[in-house]
């Protein structure tokens, strides 16, 4: 009995890991570790992320585990939609970021044989320059966007958890409490979280260096890589929501 229970939670770790490396996850961590110019605050936008998406797992657990509610499939729906809306606005909060800093990226104008076009330019803080020193850039509002906030990881990480809550605490109700206990149930959550807390741990660090690198010593670069990140997120989270609207 005492290895069959410790089989479950092992499993739960492992599980835990893997369910760190869910798209959905990676692209919101990854948004939000884009703003972040330290492996430490990179690492602790993980750490936060585990958390919010254990305690809400732990909610769950109690609905389902202890007052045998069933989660409805069109809450979860609607829980995998505001995921979907959470990671666009992520970001485009990065993009809003990046428009606001003005000295370092910006509209190009200029002409080629007669012709004109404009482009992308990016600045470091060695050779920015102001709107006002040449009327060939068209520049957008100042300000420099700050890093995410503690608390947003946080909150992000408690609706990743709620809205994979239901396929996980039925999983948990079916297979983990029926061949043991509540308590068991309980653990095979908790453990679960910790799982997805060390993978998102890391998973962020492993993120986080190239903006980290680019942010120390390459500036020119890492504005382009944080407009990327930012694209990517707008885009997956429109795909996602599309995916989970025609109940993919």
């Amino acid at each position: 009995m005492i290895n069959s229970a410790l089989f479950v939670l092992g499993l739960g770790f492992v599980l835990g890991l893997k369910h760190a490396t869910d798209a959905d996850h990676l692209v919101a961590v990854t948004t939000i570790v884009s703003e972040q110019r330290s492996l430490r605050r990179s690492a602790l936008v993980g750490a936060l992320w585990g958390v919010g998406h254990t305690a809400a797992l732990l909610l769950a657990g109690v609905v389902v585990i202890l007052l045998g509610y069933a989660i409805p499939e069109g809450l979860s729906t609607g829980l995998e939609l505001a995921v979907a809306l959470m990671i666009v606005l992520l970001g485009l909060r990065v993009l809003y970021l990046l428009v606001r800093e003005r000295r370092r990226v910006h509209v190009h104008a200029h002409r080629h044989g007669g012709r004109a076009h404009t482009h992308l330019h990016f600045h470091d803080t060695r050779d920015a320059h102001a709107a006002h020193e040449t009327g060939a850039h068209d520049v957008a509002a100042a300000g420099h966007g700050g890093a995410a906030t503690r608390w947003q990881p946080l909150a992000v990480g408690l609706v990743h958890g709620l809205a994979g809550s239901a396929a996980l605490t039925l999983f948990v109700l079916t297979d983990v409490v029926r061949g043991g206990s509540p308590a068991l149930g309980f653990s095979f959550l908790l453990v679960f979280g910790l799982g997805s807390v060390g993978g998102m741990l890391l998973m962020s660090i492993l993120i986080g260096l190239p903006f980290v690198l680019t942010g120390a010593r390459f500036e020119r670069i890492n504005t382009p890589v944080r407009l990327v990140a930012g694209l990517a997120s707008v885009a997956f989270g429109l795909y996602y929501a599309w995916l989970k609207a025609s109940g993919a």
